[in-house]
């Protein structure tokens, strides 16, 4: 085994753990099968997600059937029309004001399929302690799968929260992705940072 892989198998090994009594089982539903990188990356025509696909399916993620998720999920939809890409996965972060975020999960896209992503990101905010969280982000105006792989900065004004849900957005040129997380670790997405996906797991949040 190559030291790049160690290095990413420590790192999902320690979020795991660090997540496992947070988020209770592993994400069976998610499955195995279809986490193989499509063909393709090109979107061409993108086709969207309607509001009603993405609350379902994130009350099969969560674990539960929630009015607050379908407020949030309609507020993005208000602000930012219909989404053509989606990633459910889940996160572990830390603060004292400075901190740090790691998430790993899949985007699901109707044209691209579906792939295992990975997002990591500082912040300097009000943050205090750590938190585990199972995630959602809505991903709107993707061309092609490419473009996702890039830093994503915070949108001024973005941050929502209702009914134990909490939503903000972050810009990179047309692209918009919108996490939505829940429970009181959220930490409502209130600070100055950014995330960045890649392919592969990293430490590196920069």
């Amino acid at each position: 085994m190559t030291a790049r892989d160690d290095r990413g198998t420590d790192r999902r090994t320690l979020l795991r753990v660090g997540l496992g009594l947070a988020l209770g089982p592993p994400l069976a539903s998610l499955g195995t099968a279809g986490m193989a990188l499509a063909a393709g990356e090109d979107l061409d025509t993108p086709e969207t997600f309607r509001p009603g696909e993405i609350v379902e399916s994130g009350h099969r993620f969560f674990g539960t059937v929630s009015r607050g998720l379908a407020l949030t999920v309609e507020e993005a939809g208000r602000r930012w029309g219909e989404p053509n890409g989606y990633i459910l996965g889940q996160e572990g972060g830390g603060a004292v004001v400075a901190g740090v975020r790691y998430g790993e999960g899949t985007l699901y896209t109707r044209n691209a399929g579906k792939r295992r992503i990975y997002w990591q990101g500082p912040s300097l905010g009000f943050d205090v302690g750590g938190d585990g969280a199972r995630t959602m982000m809505l991903v709107y105006n993707l061309p092609n799968v490419r473009d996702l792989y890039r830093r994503f900065a915070g949108v001024d004004g973005s941050a929502y929260l209702v009914g134990g849900f909490g939503m903000t957005a972050v810009v990179n040129d047309r692209v918009i992705v919108v996490p939505i997380r829940s429970g009181v670790g959220a930490r409502l997405g209130i600070n100055v940072g950014y995330l960045k996906f890649t392919r592969e797991p990293t430490w590196n949040p920069f």
